[in-house]
């Protein structure tokens, strides 16, 4: 049972992930997942058989997800924080997941040099790759003192390119790569995409409210995809304040 995993550090707590009986750990005072990792885990398609890697995977909040969701075989996430990867690790031996989820602690630019982060046989051969990255660029708002939530909200460590490029490293031809981000930054993120051949496909705005501006967008790309986008309905998060959608208690598995 969750509540009787004995590799808890000082300050962690393990919240119930209402998938699977899976939990996962996080710390009080660090970053913590948010609705945009959920949204982005049911966002993404990972079919039966299929590898995933999730880039910059924080507390692993994605591919463990997407291990409770989806049919994949293997899930891999990659994060640049040693206390957040050390975190993500145990969140996978609590669930018993060890099998089918790896972290790997290290710095996703490695990816755009070598092969050594990641096995081998991953790169140009990868079914899916996610990503929920910082949103805001180093030199806009105020970053916070901490360096561990400076780096996971502003693109201190990474830049949307660097995300881009390692994604499109990874995938195979037709691969899929799925982010949440910012709608204003759209235009940086589809240039950021074609300019490594990874080919928008498929676009949902979502709105806290229906009469509120979008303030997330999921997207999908696909490597070396013709050039053709489909943008869905629009997801709504509350009914009222407070109320969920359908759709959200759905994804959330309510």
């Amino acid at each position: 049972m969750l509540s009787d995993f004995q590799q808890l550090k000082p300050g962690e707590r393990i919240d119930d992930l209402q998938r699977s009986g899976y939990g996962i750990i996080q710390k009080e005072g660090a970053f913590r997942f948010g609705m945009d990792a959920v949204l982005l885990s049911g966002f993404a398609d990972v079919r039966k058989g299929e590898t995933a890697v999730d880039l910059g995977t924080g507390t692993g909040i994605i591919p463990i997800l997407l291990e409770a969701k989806t049919p994949g075989r293997k899930f891999y996430g990659v994060e640049i924080q040693p206390e957040m990867a050390d975190m993500a690790g145990r969140s996978v031996l609590l669930n018993g997941l060890e099998e089918k989820v790896t972290i790997v602690q290290g710095d996703i630019k490695m990816l755009l040099k070598g092969t050594e982060l990641l096995p081998a046989e991953l790169f140009g051969r990868t079914d899916a790759v996610t990503s929920n990255p910082p949103y805001m660029k180093s030199e806009h708002g105020l970053r916070n003192p901490d360096d561990a939530l400076a780096i996971a909200r502003h693109e201190v460590s990474c830049t949307l390119e660097d995300v881009c490029s390692a994604a499109a490293r990874l995938l195979r031809c037709g691969g899929r790569f799925y982010m949440v981000h910012r709608p204003h930054r759209l235009p940086e993120i589809i240039t950021a995409m074609k300019a490594v051949r990874l080919e928008p496909k498929r676009l949902k705005l979502v709105h806290p409210f229906i009469d509120r501006e979008a303030n997330m967008v999921l997207i999908e790309a696909v490597r070396d995809g013709r050039p053709e986008c489909k943008v869905e309905k629009p997801l709504i998060v509350y009914r009222e304040p407070g109320v969920y959608t359908d759709e959200i208690y759905d994804i959330y598995g309510y």
